[in-house]
C-alpha cells in the first residue's frame, strides 16, 4: 500500500532526499499502520503520520510539494483470491503473504486522486502557542483546545474524554 502511494506520488527516497515531503493519514490501527510507517519514514513524532480512526484498512498519501495526493484502500477480494491459489497452506496467513507478494497491485488494493485539505496546524514542524485548559489546568497545543461558555477546555474537560479520573485512595 505505501510503497504503491509513493510510486504513483513520484516520492522515490522518503528517508534521505524526499523526508519533508510527505504526510500520511492511515484509517486503521493494525499492523498495516506500522508497516506504513517503516515504509514511508512518517511518524506521529514528526507530526508526518495522521490516524484518523475509520476502521478502513487504507492510507492516504500527501506529497507537500505537489498537493497531488492518493487514497490507496486494501481490496477484501484479495483474501478470497490468496485461499484460491494456496488451498494447501494451512494458514490464512501463509495463504495471505504468500498471494500477496505475487498478486497484481490492482488485485490488491483500489486507488483514487483525492484532494486534502491540510491547514498549517496540522503541518509537521508547526509551532503555535500552547493554552491552558481553564478547568484542568493542562497545556493545550496544535489549536486542539475548545471554546465552551466563553472557556477554553481541552478535549478531555469538553467532554470528549476517553479515560476517567478515579477517586485517590489512601
Amino acid at each position: 500500500m505505501a510503497m504503491l502511494g509513493l510510486e504513483m506520488l513520484g516520492i522515490n527516497d522518503p528517508y534521505h532526499k524526499d523526508r519533508k515531503r510527505l504526510v500520511t493519514f492511515v484509517e486503521i490501527d493494525r499492523c498495516a499502520t506500522d508497516a506504513i510507517g517503516v515504509v514511508t519514514g512518517c511518524r506521529l513524532g514528526k507530526r508526518a503520520l495522521k490516524f484518523r480512526d475509520f476502521g478502513k484498512m487504507a492510507a492516504t498519501f500527501v506529497d507537500l510539494d505537489t498537493n497531488k495526493a492518493v487514497r490507496i484502500s486494501a481490496k477484501d477480494s484479495s483474501k478470497e483470491r490468496a485461499r484460491e491459489l494456496y488451498p494447501q497452506l494451512e494458514s490464512k496467513n501463509q495463504q495471505q503473504m504468500r498471494a500477496y507478494a505475487e498478486m497484481p497491485t490492482d488485485d490488491l488494493f483500489t486507488a483514487q486522486w483525492v484532494s486534502i485539505d491540510l491547514p498549517a496546524e496540522e503541518m509537521p514542524g508547526y509551532k503555535a502557542e500552547r493554552v491552558a485548559c481553564a478547568n484542568c489546568g493542562e497545556s493545550i497545543a496544535f489549536r486542539r483546545e475548545v471554546l465552551r461558555d466563553g472557556k477554553t477546555l481541552c478535549r478531555g474537560c469538553a467532554g470528549e474524554s476517553y479515560y476517567q479520573v478515579l477517586p485517590i485512595k489512601h
